[in-house]
């Protein structure tokens, strides 16, 4: 299998998240996140392929709203998600970036 190289930088995280699947609503946590997409564990199993929206409550008490994500693997109760960065708004992008630069400015205790 080839190495694949990820375009953008992972950040540790832990953080509350709904996420939303037809007429399903999952609850779990945030692990990682990057520009294009977050690394989570809930209590709703996803298949690859299936899309979702989220609601992630930041540790800064912020919530961001992606409503449209594509789940890019599963293992258990864990998988992976990406945006659909056409369907994010551009101020919700924004924050994200914001709160990514905050990250990689100040020491993880200070971000949390």
């Amino acid at each position: 299998m080839p190495l694949i190289l990820r375009p953008y930088r992972r950040f540790p995280l832990h953080c509350a998240v709904t996420y939303n699947v037809a007429l399903f609503q999952g609850k779990g946590t945030i692990w990682n996140l990057s520009c294009t997409g977050w690394r989570l564990s809930g209590d709703l199993p996803m298949r690859p392929g299936e899309t979702l929206s989220l609601t992630v409550t930041l540790p800064n008490e912020q919530h961001i709203l992606i409503p449209e994500a594509v789940v890019r693997w599963s293992r258990g109760e864990e998988f992976a998600v990406e945006n659909v960065n056409v369907v994010v708004e551009r101020h919700t992008h924004a924050r994200l970036q914001d709160y990514m630069k905050r990250l990689v400015q100040e020491p993880a205790e200070n971000v949390l």
